[in-house]
């Protein structure tokens, strides 16, 4: 396994009229990331820190071939999102509170369906399907439609399905939003564990005690750009107070995001 690059990656998007009013902007672009670049390695969280608007979850997306950057590159196990999507998608697992299971089926017939996408032969499949239902409690809900579904079983369902395939890239945008406590202890935990199985993990958060608590690697984001990068103690080292809360905050002040 091999570290995923994020190399000089730039990604604009169209205002519409309704948006640049909202913004308060004239201009008829975003720049949502801007000469972006950072590495994640096997066996270690990659924490992508910043505050709302920041361009984690464009990041995130281009990581997961969802969207292509208009410029620069990203290699996932050295595989080019840009020249190689399809075998990259192979590889990688995208989470987002964004994407939606179709409320009408069960985890049950979800996790077969995409477990046949992804080419696993029955007896893979069912295996895997065997632990990941006992390891997040989905086995008493296995033929509840997600619509009768909490939101913290939906979220482990999502987990479980995103992983059907084994991926060695793990890429997860905003882990714990939403969750109650119990669940998000849960879903953080299972990234350490497949970060000690020596997974790639990226997270997007903008929430400090996640990246205090689970990350071995940070890159504070500001408006589009990477201000920091580098492992965790080494980023308390550049604050003043030596705290991670103090540097995030010293970006963000810096980047007019927050008030002196």
């Amino acid at each position: 396994m091999e570290s995923l690059r994020v190399e000089n990656i730039r990604k604009t998007f169209n205002l519409s009229r309704k948006q640049r009013k909202l913004q308060n902007t004239d201009e008829k672009r975003k720049v949502a990331v801007d000469g972006l670049s950072f590495e994640a390695k096997p066996g270690e969280i990659y924490g992508l820190l910043g505050p709302n608007g920041a361009g984690k979850t464009t990041t995130l997306r281009c990581i997961s071939t969802l969207i292509s950057p208009d410029e620069g590159d990203i290699t996932v196990n050295g595989m080019s999102v840009k020249n190689e999507s399809i075998n990259v998608r192979r590889d990688i697992a995208f989470l987002t509170t964004e994407l939606k299971l179709d409320e009408h089926f069960t985890p049950n017939y979800l996790f077969d369906y995409f477990a046949d996408l992804h080419g696993l032969d029955k007896a893979t499949k069912q295996k895997r399907k065997a632990f990941f239902f006992k390891r997040f409690g989905i086995d008493r809900f296995a033929e509840v439609k997600v619509a009768d579904l909490s939101s913290g079983m939906k979220q482990k369902t999502s987990l479980a399905i995103a992983l059907v395939h084994d991926p060695g890239t793990v890429v997860f945008d905003e882990p714990t939003t939403g969750l109650d406590v119990l669940t998000a202890k849960t879903v953080t935990d299972y990234l350490v564990e497949l970060r000690d199985l020596g997974k790639v993990v990226i997270i997007s958060t903008h929430i400090l005690s996640v990246v205090e608590k689970i990350c071995d690697r940070v890159g504070i984001i500001v408006d589009g750009k990477i201000k920091i990068s580098d492992t965790l103690d080494n980023v308390r080292k550049e604050s003043k107070d030596g705290t991670l809360e103090g540097i995030f905050f010293d970006y963000m002040i810096e980047g007019g995001v927050a008030d002196a």
